[in-house]
């Protein structure tokens, strides 16, 4: 894949697969292809455009089928893939501050993160957000103070991905807790 933003340096430094460069997500990834029905023509009944990818370390698969371009589908299953094991996948989160390079460079002094949901940072964020959610036993206030962003945006983040913030409420649930809405 070309123009390739998680082969930049600072990815390196993340310790979830979500924030590996598409090279290698990919290279740890089983590649799966299928045809699929729908709008798009005799093209799409004709050529397997449909993709699957199984990240082979944690068994997470994601899939796209919806373009008439297997390449298209191939984008669009890598970034469902990242979404996937941001919310699936938890990494150790060592004591201390948790943000890592790229946290620190989208959150803000005032304790604001500044992530748009199109911008390919976005599925990584969620990723450390949930590992050091996981590390505070689900306790969004301890974590956004290891974060040092607030609570409300550390939700509101999550927010942006409706199975992150269910992940977040089951698992605070389970422990006893009131879910958090990310307009509260």
């Amino acid at each position: 894949m070309t123009n390739d933003p998680f082969s930049d340096p600072q990815w390196r430094e993340s310790r979830h697969p979500a924030g590996l460069p598409d090279a290698e997500l990919l290279a740890q990834s089983e590649l799966g292809r299928g045809r699929t029905g729908g709008p798009g023509g005799q093209h799409r009944n004709r050529v397997a455009t449909h993709v699957t990818l199984t990240h082979l370390e944690t068994g997470v698969l994601a899939q796209a089928g919806e373009r008439r371009s297997a390449e298209e589908n191939k984008a669009a299953a890598l970034r469902r893939l990242r979404y996937a094991l941001a919310v699936e996948h938890r990494t150790p989160v060592a004591p201390g501050e948790a943000r890592t390079l790229l946290w620190s460079t989208r959150c803000t002094g005032a304790g604001r993160i500044v992530c748009a949901e199109r911008h390919h940072d976005h599925p990584t964020l969620i990723a450390e957000a949930l590992d050091v959610l996981a590390a505070c036993a689900w306790d969004a206030a301890r974590a956004a103070t290891r974060l040092c962003c607030t609570q409300t945006q550390l939700v509101r983040l999550l927010g942006e991905h409706p199975p992150a913030l269910e992940r977040l409420n089951r698992e605070r649930r389970e422990r006893g807790s009131r879910p958090l809405s990310p307009r509260a």
